[in-house]
């Protein structure tokens, strides 16, 4: 499989594994019933405020594997918007970022190299949160969207590429270039593993494709080609000799195909009266018949225009009936997103949606809209870092809640309610310690997690206080106080209460023995030393 290098790419590949694990810190809650409160609402939206390399690690410890859909709209990168990342900008974030990770050759980056260094860690991250059954859906134009197939195919496989979606975000010409007008954007789609693109409803023009040539009492039916592509050397299992029952006249195959199936599924068909013979009945190879009322719905295809998935002009729009003004360059209609979760979610199953550069807030509108379309209960996390994440992104999502528009034209509201947050403290120093600012719940949190991917969720209790829980046969102890030294020694073993068949023990000493161990099938583990980073 071919592979892009680039400046920098030997530092970034791992480099999800160096970025320090924060807490998410709350702000508010908004709901259409309360409005803004200090309280959470639990709904399971999130808008969180914060570069998205560090969010993204966030998430892990109750999110891996569990995102049934990823949009985001990355920076395109042309040289000429204003994002954080741009080498024209040389925002003083990236500069110590680059430094940090890449080093002096950091000092030779092209525009291509810093956006790649900035996309891969990101991606890996993402493919981590995604769902078995999910799939990732990522906005790119021409400047990059080479270089992001390249780096797709390597973190999730080149056998997990869906499509490329060609999405015509403009219908009309420029006047204003002395080159092509460009007039689509790409799609990029990947899956974690499995994934099935949902089928779309019916349409009437689909529907009137069939037709009742015979008047089967079965009803409208369009013909399938009783032929197979492949010719008869290289599929011997179909090739066989049918027979017309109208004619009695014996068919074998033709020279340059094999049939369409088996012997028996042709026996079936035969008995079901599915073979059409033609109007006259005389034909030497038969149609299968495909009938209406079995049809299900149609199968997507990767061209959407602008019809069917909004335009630029839609996006802007979209933004401005709700914020009042122009604030946002060419955003993402709400249309386009709509697309996307009917492709990939259903109404019905608490799917959530994940936007890590989520920008005006396109994703949550149309998230918001959807639900209240189907009685859906899809949730959204977005992930912003510009200033705005309150100001704007956020501000949006209360108005499409809310309601808005003019008395002339009111847009009612959706309903729903989100959670605001913040990245709050690392849960490392920056001597490597423990940062007891955080909390010993947080800390428990994180350990358990590193030790079983699970999300901690038993209650802890005095009795047991330094048991974390039990997962697949293990018992998993953090034997912490935040003032003292901890040693695990056979008098201090009384602190295990639970019987298992394995035992793994944090602790800041161990004086116990390795036979002992052994025999106990006790595994110690040093605070902060044996602590894993993800």
């Amino acid at each position: 499989m071919p592979t892009l290098n680039w400046i920098g790419k030997d530092k970034v590949i791992n480099h999800h594994q160096q970025v320090p694990y924060h807490l998410l810190r709350h702000k508010y809650g908004f709901s259409q019933d309360t409005g803004e409160t200090n309280t959470p609402t639990g709904s399971g939206n999130m808008i969180i405020h914060g570069d998205n390399l560090v969010a993204l690690k966030s998430l892990l410890p109750i999110y891996e594997g569990r995102i049934k859909c990823i949009y985001i709209d990355p920076p395109y990168n042309t040289g000429n918007e204003g994002w954080v990342y741009n080498d024209n900008v040389n925002d003083p974030r990236i500069l110590k970022w680059l430094g940090e990770v890449v080093g002096k050759e950091g000092e030779d980056f092209s525009r291509h190299d810093k956006w790649l260094c900035m996309m891969y860690p990101r991606l890996v991250l993402l493919k981590k949160l995604l769902a078995d059954d999910g799939a990732i859906f990522i906005s790119i134009d021409d400047n990059e969207q080479a270089n992001l197939k390249l780096i797709c195919d390597e973190i999730f496989g080149a056998n997990r590429f869906k499509t490329d979606i060609v999405w015509q975000k403009r219908y009309t010409r420029s006047n204003n270039t002395v080159d092509f007008t460009t007039v689509v954007e790409h799609i990029l789609v990947y899956s974690k593993n499995e994934f099935v693109v949902n089928l779309l409803p019916r349409t009437e023009e689909a529907d009137k494709r069939y037709t009742n040539p015979d008047n089967d009492p079965r009803g409208p039916w369009k013909g399938k080609s009783f032929l197979n592509p492949a010719k008869p050397e290289q599929r011997a299992n179909l090739c066989y000799t049918i027979e017309n029952p109208n004619t009695l006249e014996k068919i074998v195959n033709p020279k340059t195909n094999a049939w369409r199936v088996q012997k028996s599924t042709y026996e079936e068909l035969k008995r079901d009266n599915r073979l059409y013979w033609g109007k006259d009945g005389k034909s030497k190879i038969p149609i299968i018949k495909m009938f209406l009322s079995e049809a299900r719905g149609l199968t997507p295809i990767n061209f959407w225009d602008h019809e069917y998935a909004g335009n630029t002009d839609n996006g802007t729009s979209d933004l401005q009936e709700v914020i009042g003004e122009k604030v946002f360059e060419n955003p993402k209609p709400v249309r386009l997103i709509q697309r996307v979760l009917e492709h990939c979610t259903n109404p019905q199953n608490n799917d959530i949606i994940l936007d890590s550069f989520a920008g005006s807030g396109t994703t949550a509108h149309a998230i918001l809209s959807k639900n209240k379309e189907d009685n859906g209960n899809r949730k959204f996390i977005l992930v912003e870092m510009g200033d705005y994440a309150n100001t704007i992104t956020a501000e949006r999502v209360k108005r499409v809640i809310n309601g808005y528009g003019s008395e002339s034209k009111p847009v009612l509201g959706t309903g729903g309610s989100f959670d605001f947050y913040e990245l709050g403290e690392p849960l490392y120093d920056t001597n490597g310690n423990l940062n007891e600012k955080v909390g010993e719940d947080a800390i428990r949190n994180y350990v358990y997690y590193t030790e079983t991917r699970q999300q901690l969720t038993r209650q802890r209790t005095e009795e047991e206080r330094y048991l974390m829980d039990v997962y697949a046969d293990t018992a998993y102890y953090f034997y912490y106080e935040p003032n003292e030294f901890t040693t695990l020694r056979r008098e201090t073993l009384d602190i295990v209460k639970q019987k298992a068949e394995q035992y793994i023990i944090y602790a800041d000493v161990c004086l116990l023995d390795d036979d002992f161990k052994k025999r106990n099938n006790i595994i110690f583990k040093k605070i902060p030393r044996d602590i894993k980073h993800f």
